[in-house]
């Protein structure tokens, strides 16, 4: 399998995961023209579109790219229903594309019926999971996307995180302002950072290197506590993520 991160909007990734008989899937397709345009210079046809929830700049370009590929199967959540879905999965469901299979993860908490797809190496989690970082709570709770992060990290270390948004840069600034004598993370922004003044992706990334810099899957540790309550003995888990989650929501 081929995986190619097409840019589109202001910072949106759309996912393609093509093989070797040019067929590929396009996952969340924000708008039209940058996966249209990508498919005829590759000669690449789609076999399937994976939504993983119903934001517009997941979504915006479903109904184009259906009228360029009649009859093209569109997968998502329910609340995908009424953005061009053709057929709804949930956690449990596995969708049969590319001669493979892609098995259903339910991670609520951005929204509240987000999916994530997984078909190993490759995880495609919308806005749950970001390098060095993890989605608004939009509708859901810190506890129910805490949950759905935990899924995530349950996967195994060379699992490739597909997320939707280059925010890496941005997140890393923050996590380095949480914990700055924290080495990994101070190496991976200056990375970063040079990687991004030469306008390159920060994308995909790895499960591996994000238990080492993301901060929202270092919970569990008593140090990262520390940073975040005069108590850190006393703080669940999921409670550290919550004031985390605050922290960056006004950072």
């Amino acid at each position: 399998m081929n995986l190619t991160s097409i840019p589109a909007l202001q910072d949106n990734y759309i996912w393609l995961l093509s093989n070797k008989e040019n067929r590929c899937a396009i996952v969340d397709p924000g708008e039209a023209a940058p996966a249209l345009n990508f498919l005829t210079q590759n000669q690449l046809t789609p076999e399937a579109i994976l939504l993983t929830h119903h934001h517009a700049d997941h979504v915006g370009g479903v109904s184009e790219i259906v009228n360029h590929y009649p009859g093209l199967p569109v997968f998502g959540p329910k609340e995908t229903a009424k953005c061009g879905a053709t057929h709804l999965v949930a956690e449990g469901n596995n969708v049969s594309v590319l001669n493979s299979e892609f098995s259903i993860f339910e991670v609520p908490g951005h929204t509240s019926g987000h999916i994530a797809y997984y078909n190993a190496p490759f995880l495609f989690c919308g806005d749950t999971l970001f390098s060095a970082g993890c989605g608004r709570i939009f509708e859901g709770t810190p506890k129910q996307l805490y949950e759905s992060i935990q899924k995530i990290a349950n996967l195994p270390d060379d699992t490739v995180v597909c997320c939707a948004h280059e925010y890496t840069l941005a997140n890393l600034t923050f996590s380095n302002a949480i914990w700055p004598e924290e080495p990994n993370i101070a190496a991976y922004l200056h990375k970063i950072s040079q990687i991004r003044e030469k306008s390159q992706s920060s994308l995909p990334t790895t499960l591996g290197l994000e238990r080492k810099i993301n901060l929202f899957l270092r919970c569990h540790e008593f140090d990262l506590k520390r940073k975040l309550s005069t108590e850190p003995e006393k703080i669940e888990h999921w409670r550290a993520f919550e004031i985390l989650r605050s922290k960056k929501d006004c950072f």
